[in-house]
This record gives structure tokens, sequence and C-alpha cells, in this order.
């Protein structure tokens, strides 16, 4: 069972036998530590976004918003094919969550309770969409945390979207959800190597279990997934170096 917090302090660090002392860190500060490994592992807290006309809640993303999303990344990529430009899109958006996701789990013992009706999205381009989450309370961090925050709140009913605007397959979309885990571990191993065996451990756990179960295999070489991502099927675009099509 997970234990929620009450208020916005990290229970701990999340160490190779659970969590160790802990770590009294505003969920606040997590987030900004971990917006210091790059533009996709950050999420803003200001307040004034839930008014501001250009911040939009994410559940807009599972509805009416996606569709122009679609259209805009189609037009981006100069391709016909509007299940390419989804998967793209769903990819990148994937990769937007679960990056400060991880990385507050893996180095501060904490995953942010994100909830998609308060949880803010804004496009941008060039560049990943920008994300806020403004008081985000935290949750002790395990896999089955970071699963339902992630995977069951925003990337599923995100895979349903995208079936209702374009024939693309739930398959390849979680393949995109694996790959874009996998990379976030890449980077976040890069820029925090200390952190790196603890991402390792829980990025397996999250493979081994649905909705990720059966997309790829991670293993000493890196990892191999089981569907493409279509990227080739853009203009001047090609095969990525997980591609089952390798």
């Amino acid at each position: 069972m997970v234990a929620e917090l009450t208020g916005r302090t990290a229970p701990g660090r999340l160490g190779g036998d659970g969590l160790e002392s802990p770590l009294h860190m505003p969920m606040d500060e997590a987030l900004a530590d971990v917006a210091l490994v790059g533009p996709y592992f950050s999420v803003g807290t200001d307040p004034d976004v839930a008014g501001h006309p250009l911040w939009r809640p994410f559940t807009e993303l599972h509805g009416h918003a996606l569709a122009g999303q679609i259209e805009a990344v189609q037009l981006r990529l100069g391709t016909a094919e509007a299940r390419v430009a989804a998967s793209i899109l769903f990819q990148g958006i994937a990769g937007r969550l679960w990056s400060p996701v991880l990385a507050t789990a893996v180095a501060h013992g904490v995953v942010p309770d994100l909830d998609p009706a308060r949880t803010y999205w804004r496009a941008a381009s060039p560049g990943p969409v920008l994300l806020s989450a403004p008081g985000a309370g935290g949750l002790r961090a395990d896999a089955d945390t970071v699963r339902r925050v992630v995977a069951d709140r925003f990337l599923r009913p995100l895979v349903a979207a995208a079936g209702s605007v374009t024939p693309v397959a739930e398959g390849l979309l979680w393949g995109n959800a694996a790959s874009a885990l996998v990379g976030t571990l890449t980077v976040l191993a890069e820029a925090r190597p200390r952190h790196s065996a603890t991402g390792r451990r829980l990025v397996e756990d999250l493979l081994r279990t649905p909705p990720l179960r059966g997309t790829g295999v991670l293993g000493p070489c890196g990892f191999r997934r089981r569907s493409c991502c279509l990227y080739y099927r853009v203009p001047g675009g090609g095969k990525c170096g997980d591609c089952a099509l390798l």
C-alpha cells in the first residue's frame, strides 16, 4: 500500500534495501533539484499557472486538445500519417512524465503526487511540452507508486485518447512508453551516476509488470523494444537504436 504524505515533505531516500533515513526536503525543492538534469526533468510549481490562459489541465490532452496537438506535430514533421504524429507526440509526453518522477524517486525517495486535473501543460516548439504541478504533494517512492502516477493516471487515458483520434496500436504506444522510460534512465545515469544502479532497479521493476511487460528487453547492451515508433516513416527519419526492425 502506498504511504501518502501529509504536506509536501519527502519521506526518505530510496536505497538498495528500501528507504533510508528521512530526507526532509519539500516537494518543490526536490522537483527543482531534478530539473537541473535537463528540460525533460523540469516541472514548474508556480501557482499562477492554474488561471493562465496558455496553461491547460492535462486532462484536456485526454480529450479535445489531443487532436490539435497531433495535427501540429504532423505539420512539423511533414508526415501525411496522423498515426505517426500521434506516436511521436506520445513518446515525447511519456518522456516528460517519466523523467521528473523517476528522478525524484531515485534521488530523493519521493514521487510527486501528480493528478492530471491539477497538472498543467503548455505546448512548446521547439522543445518538450512544458509541465507545471503547483502544490503537488509527495508519495513514498516505489515501483508501484511510479507506475500508478505515470502509467495509470496519465498514460492509459492518453493511449485511449490517441486511439480515438487515429488508428495507432496500443502495443506500439506502450513500447514508446518503455523506450521513453529507458531513455530517461540513460540521461539520469549520465547526469547523476551515483543514482544509476537504483534507477536501473526501478526501471527493471517497471518493465517486468503491466502495462510495460513484454514491450522489450533491457539487457547489458541496452534496451531492445518489440515494436517500432514509426519514426522511419517521417521524411528524413530513420530507425532508432532500440527499434525492433533493426
